[in-house]
Formats: C-alpha cells, structure tokens, sequence
C-alpha cells in the first residue's frame, strides 16, 4: 500500500511540476476585458482625432523558454489602413531575468528595465504611441513578446526601423507568447 502511495504522490509531484513549467505566456495586467482604455489611447498632440493619455501597458510573462538570454517586444496594429499595419511600440534587449514592464514608460526611457532599448515606431521615433483607429473601425493590436537565443540585437539603435528590429528577433527567436488587444471608437 505505501509503494502504491509514495508511487501516486511521485506522479503527482512531477505532474505539478511539468505543469508549473507550463507555457511561455504573456499578460496585459492593466488591460481589462481584452480592450484598451483611454490610458493605452494615443494623446491628441499626435493629430489623429484621439484623446486618451497614450501610457504604455503594464505588462508581465512568465515561462519563457529555455537558453532565453533576451526578448523583444512589440504592438503592432495589423488592421491599420496602411497596406502594412502599424508598430505602436518596440522594446528591444529586454534583459532575460525580466518578467514584467511597468505601465507609463516614457519615450525617454523612464521606468524601462536596464539595458532594454525602444526603437522607432511607425509614428517615426521611439515611444510607445497608443491605439487610434478611424472612427467606427474595430481594431486587433497584437503585443507580442518574443524571447531571443541572444543577449542584444546585433547593429539596433534607437533610429532603427521596426522592419530591421524585426527581421533580427525573427532570426534569433525561440519562440513568443502573444496577447491581442481590440480597440474602437
């Protein structure tokens, strides 16, 4: 009887444990409902016709593969009526012993882990700019944090392109964990 329940508690425990691992996952803390709220919305001294106060998203992850020694993340709108979408935000060499960004980062770098580098948006420079979509459009923004087998982004720089950014994670990924935010208004 005691083999058959030191047995069963030995499954368990590497039950548990497999489970604790679990999947590289990523979470919009301040996000509620899987819709932003007027402090993701992009500032009016943009000039698109919003309002909101265009506060970058607290965001948090955990599992992230094994051998990760960096992650890149990105906000892209791939519904924007550019032809091409629209990257509202990318962090790049976030530090592998990070697990969460703070809401509010600023486009100079206040509150951003040490180390991680913004690079140029499709608003032309580095900074979180928030969702805007035309009126009575509904809009998927997809947050994806990618974790990279490399420790920094060979040759990127605050006046990096998203399309440089992203060819460069893409080639060095281990894999990412993705949120998608709706946006209308």
């Amino acid at each position: 009887m005691y083999k058959k329940l030191f047995a069963a508690v030995i499954i368990s425990l590497s039950s548990s444990a497999a489970f604790a691992a679990g999947a590289f996952t990523l979470k919009a803390d301040d996000i509620k409902n899987g819709r932003f709220g007027s402090q993701q919305v992009l500032s009016e001294d943009y000039g698109f016709g919003c309002s909101g106060e265009n506060l970058s998203p607290a965001l948090s992850w955990k599992n992230a593969p094994k051998g990760t020694k960096s992650f890149v993340l990105t906000i892209y709108d791939k519904d924007a009526p550019t032809g091409l979408g629209w990257v509202h935000w990318v962090v790049a060499n976030i530090p592998a012993n990070v697990n969460k960004l703070p809401a509010g980062i600023t486009a100079d770098g206040k509150n951003l882990p040490a180390g991680a580098l913004q690079t140029r948006t499709d608003f032309g420079n580095p900074g979180y700019g928030g969702a805007c979509p035309p009126k009575g459009r509904k809009h998927r923004y997809e947050i994806t944090l990618t974790a990279l087998k490399i420790d920094k982004l060979p040759n990127v720089a605050p006046d990096s392109m998203p399309a440089l950014v992203g060819f460069l994670t893409k080639a060095n990924s281990l894999g990412s964990a993705k949120v998608t935010v709706v946006y209308q208004r």
